[in-house]
């Protein structure tokens, strides 16, 4: 249930800063190059200068196969005389969604420097001294290392808008005081990461990107172009698993990019060749199988190269169990076909990290119906009930 304000997105937002920069001595703002970290860049350095907290700490873990527009737009951040630049250039690990036999790509290996798909810069950060390599880890590392005893928050443009699972996230636990929207890097150390524009659609970022004549990566207007959802552009890496789809147009967009991409990234030139249709279900079902778990199993058997991989899916579709080995056996026809419907999406786009289970786990109907099997009181009559009805 959304509560509203009488304030508008952009008050609530530059109050929450405001709060930060007088709760924290150190401030950090990731950025990314995309749309909301933009948003987020502005704010806070609007509210630093007012606070004379200048130079502002600006984070940026460049994954390498980047968007040349992307790097550009960031390089234009970090070289500003009012931040402080904070751009990681490190040997890395990141998941490879295009490939279905590699399941990692090794950013700035060494070893493969004449293939990096675009250089390093002089001022940023090369050696990775943080005893992490994994990306999702990275973050907590650096912070540990680099603000090591300083009270420090990372603001970041998360928003609820875009994950079912965000919005429960964001809402619902406390993370520090009475502060909802964020989480804890490292409670012993006083480091914490927040979204203060959590709750603005993207409608809202664009809004505030136009009203106030600010710059943007150009690289959303070539995918405007391609009549991509404004909702879903993603102008980061470009083999994560929900931005897969650009590789199929990268050659027109960035011709001298896609041709590093596809010389560097396990998979890329396949899935130039590929539709858009290829990365998730059918909404109808080929009618060469019987039920959608006839057909996830007929993928993950065919499509699955990595044996420890495909037995984890395969015993997940026999036995319904979820991430983290949650129990959807007992559920009903509708919930069992939708979560097959998610392996088949996962498999489809090599989603080797789960996320897109992860993500349909922690949606408001399946969380509707785990309560309802716990035997918790749901009074609420509404379109969720008749889920639940449909699942059982």
């Amino acid at each position: 249930m959304k509560i509203y304000s009488k304030k508008n997105v952009l008050e609530m937002a530059e109050e929450r800063i405001n709060y930060l920069f007088d709760e924290f001595p150190n401030v950090v703002v990731g950025f990314s190059g995309g749309k909301d970290s933009t948003v987020i860049f502005n704010l806070c350095l609007k509210i630093a200068k007012e606070k004379n907290r200048l130079p502002l700490n600006v984070l940026w873990i460049d994954q390498e196969a980047e968007w040349k527009s992307t790097v550009n737009f960031v390089k234009k951040i970090m070289l500003r005389n009012d931040v402080k630049p904070y751009w990681f250039q490190m040997p890395m690990v990141i998941t490879n969604n295009a490939s279905s036999f590699f399941r990692y790509n090794y950013c700035w290996d060494e070893n493969e420097k004449d293939k990096w798909i675009h250089p390093k810069h002089e001022i940023s950060k090369k050696e990775n001294i943080y005893n992490s390599k994994r990306f999702h880890r990275l973050f907590r590392a650096i912070f540990k290392v680099e603000f090591k005893n300083l009270k420090t928050c990372y603001i970041s443009g998360v928003r609820c808008a875009e994950s079912p699972g965000r919005q429960i996230g964001l809402t619902q636990n406390i993370t520090y005081k009475w502060i909802t929207w964020g989480c804890i890097l490292n409670k012993e150390m006083e480091h914490y990461t927040f979204y203060p524009i959590y709750d603005w659609s993207f409608t809202d970022v664009w809004k505030y990107i136009f009203d106030n004549n600010l710059e943007y990566n150009k690289l959303y207007d070539h995918l405007f172009q391609y009549n991509f959802p404004l909702g879903q552009m993603r102008v980061s890496c470009i083999h994560h698993e929900t931005s897969i789809q650009w590789l199929m147009i990268a050659h027109e967009i960035e011709p001298d990019t896609w041709q590093k991409v596809t010389n560097r990234i396990s998979g890329s030139n396949t899935i130039n060749i590929l539709t858009d249709k290829a990365f998730k279900y059918s909404y109808e079902l080929p009618f060469m199988f019987t039920d959608w778990h006839e057909y996830a199993l007929y993928l993950a058997e065919n499509l699955i190269m990595d044996e420890t991989n495909k037995k984890k899916v395969l015993y997940s579709l026999n036995n319904y169990r979820g991430k983290g080995n949650r129990d959807y056996s007992k559920a009903g026809p509708k919930l069992k076909e939708d979560f097959c419907k998610q392996v088949i999406n996962t498999i489809l786009s090599n989603d080797w990290d789960y996320t897109k289970i992860a993500n349909w786990e922690s949606s408001p109907m399946v969380n509707a119906w785990r309560t309802f099997m716990k035997k918790k009181l749901i009074t609420r009559k509404n379109k969720d009930n008749k889920y639940i009805v449909e699942m059982l």
